[in-house]
């Protein structure tokens, strides 16, 4: 049986596709975004943190820790 060539689809449905394909990937990168910016805002809150933290051992007159060696050194 010899098969008929299919005719390539209009020019319409390509678009409709491409369109779709657009929204979904679109959709994605504003998820991936907000995601992005949901991280971006905690790290900001923890840096702040620890440079709170930071201030206030330094008005303490606190030194730091010496850095010690382990035992097995």
């Amino acid at each position: 049986m010899p098969s008929e060539p299919t005719a390539p689809p209009p020019p319409r449905v390509n678009l409709e596709e491409r369109l779709a394909w657009i929204e979904r990937h679109v959709t994605a990168q504003d998820k991936e975004m907000l995601a992005l910016h949901d991280a971006l805002a905690r790290l900001r809150r923890e840096l702040t943190a620890l440079r709170a933290v930071s201030a206030a051992r330094d008005n303490s007159g606190e030194t730091p820790p010496t850095e010690e060696r382990p035992p097995h050194y």
